[in-house]
């Protein structure tokens, strides 16, 4: 449904990555889906389901500017 991708070039060695996507699941729920780590690593995942889009898509809004406070930017 909706994706977007951050990233956060620094002093290490690969750049890192900052994914929050917000999707429909079986159960009629929303899902954000978080996943973030150092690219060409495996990377770590967490997903949060939701009653209704409003509460997700706020919940998803808030880890991208989490995001963004700690240096992750777009492409």
């Amino acid at each position: 449904m909706l994706d977007v991708v951050l990233y956060r070039l620094g002093r290490a060695a690969r750049p890192h990555f900052y994914r929050v996507e917000i999707a429909m699941n079986l159960f009629s729920e929303v899902s954000v889906l978080r996943e973030w780590g150092m690219q060409g690593g495996a990377p770590r995942e967490v997903i949060t389901c939701y009653g209704n889009l409003r509460d997700a898509s706020k919940a998803a809004d808030t880890y991208r500017k989490r995001a963004l406070r700690r240096g992750y930017q777009r492409d």
